[in-house]
């Protein structure tokens, strides 16, 4: 589709766009993508609908996400619950197939998961995060400036901690709500748990584990001069807090980057199509270079481009703000789908392959974050004279080297509605 606007709204062309493609892939985040974003992911729900479109892409759909396939807070047991009984869900191939904990965590359709490359011992460290995590915040919840009954502890930390077996999380989501008129308290627990997760590397590296993790905050303010993730911190306005920053505190295995899944998952897919691993069968995200440039030019050393399909990366989580510190301006560029929507972008341009970029708003759910003003993006699309970056504050800038080219402003439901219809026509 040829367009003089730097985005498109236009479902309709992309859709026959993508129906006409033989040789695609599909890349796709979940959490605010196809459901909404909510406090407690316990109380998650995807479309049976939206299933029976994924297994109908079967081979051309794959899923990427910071989040798990297995356990209490994992989304097998969403995908699970529209089944009679939970094996049902294996027996039909219902699963959705992929990349979790940030791409260390793979499954099949049929729910058969497995770590490659994760040892033994990073899984046991692991394992002991969240009781570590549930005694810090008791502790610290307990004293000022918080000061909070040991009833109210135990109902916030139970939500919070997330016992994810490759990624255990902190999710302050609850907190920001708990203190929503009291912003203060929310920024320096902010603060507190980025410096338990500094300390959770630390004894990392004294248990002779000192590369094997690093900290993902989402959404985050992109990355320091070290590599490191920033801390996004929230943004108050009259007393209330507008923006909750960084929600999620994820203790994630070294390489678990999305980036890096994005070619485990296209080593994996020529291989479904043509019999042969390009980067050799045992490849995963702990072996793989961690930038992009390195990335890329492993693709283009072992991927035959007359094969490479047509990627398309979905996600939800891009930002783009200003950060003004002692009168100087700063861009600051992040978001936990940044780095995979950027490789996808990238991969098209190098083999000339037309990938796309889509982005799903998911401002309309129970997580504060940036959204788009669609009324004003359809003005600019439709010719009227208006400066379209205002309708994307928050999420992307006029210099940014990401380019979203399809978005759906209207969120997870609007994304369904199209997956389901290019499910049917393909």
């Amino acid at each position: 589709m040829t367009r003089s606007a730097p985005f498109s709204l236009d479902h309709d062309a992309l859709l026959d766009d993508l129906a006409a493609t033989d040789n695609l892939l599909i890349i796709q985040d979940l959490d605010g993508v196809c459901m909404g974003l909510v406090g407690d992911p316990l109380t998650r729900q995807l479309e049976r609908r939206y299933l029976d479109a994924a297994r109908r892409l079967d081979g051309h759909f794959f899923v990427l996400t910071n989040g798990e396939h297995i356990g209490s807070r994992g989304v097998n047991g969403i995908v699970e619950a529209h089944f009679a009984t939970p094996d049902r869900a294996g027996e039909q191939g219902r699963y959705l197939p992929g990349l979790a904990a940030g791409g260390v965590q793979w499954q099949d359709r049929f729910g058969d998961v497995s770590h490659p490359g994760v040892s033994d011992a990073e899984l046991a460290f692991l394992a002991a995060f969240p009781a570590k995590a549930e005694q810090f915040l008791d502790a610290r919840l307990a004293e000022p400036p918080y000061a909070l009954d040991s009833a109210c502890r135990r109902d916030l930390i139970a939500a919070a901690v997330l016992d994810n077996l490759a990624s255990p999380t902190l999710n302050l989501n609850v907190f920001h709500r708990h203190w929503q008129t009291a912003p203060e308290r929310y920024r320096q627990l902010q603060q507190d748990v980025a410096a338990f997760m500094q300390g959770q590397l630390e004894a990392a590296d004294e248990a002779g584990l000192g590369d094997a993790f690093f900290v993902h905050y989402a959404p985050n303010a992109g990355h320091d001069e070290a590599g490191n993730e920033r801390l996004r911190e929230s943004v108050e306005r009259e007393g209330r807090s507008t923006s909750a920053g960084t929600t999620d505190f994820q203790f994630m295995l070294r390489g678990a980057v999305k980036e890096v899944g994005v070619l485990v998952i296209l080593n994996r897919y020529y291989h479904r199509h043509t019999g042969h691993y390009p980067l050799g069968e045992a490849f995963n995200a702990r072996e793989a270079p961690r930038d992009h440039d390195a990335l890329l030019a492993l693709a283009r050393d072992h991927f035959d481009p007359a094969l490479m399909p047509t990627i398309v990366g979905v996600g939800d989580t891009v930002t783009s703000f200003t950060e003004t510190t002692e009168g100087r301006h700063q861009r600051l560029r992040g978001g936990s789908d940044r780095g995979f929507l950027t490789l996808v972008q990238q991969l098209g341009e190098t083999f000339d392959s037309g990938n796309r970029v889509l982005f799903v708003d998911s401002s309309g759910g129970e997580v504060r974050r940036p959204g788009v003003d669609a009324d004003r993006l359809a003005e600019q699309l439709q010719g009227a004279e208006v400066d379209i970056w205002p309708a994307l504050e928050g999420i992307t800038d006029p210099d940014d080297p990401l380019k979203l080219d399809v978005i759906f402003p209207d969120g997870h439901g609007q994304y369904i509605d199209f997956f389901c219809a290019l499910a049917a026509r393909r």
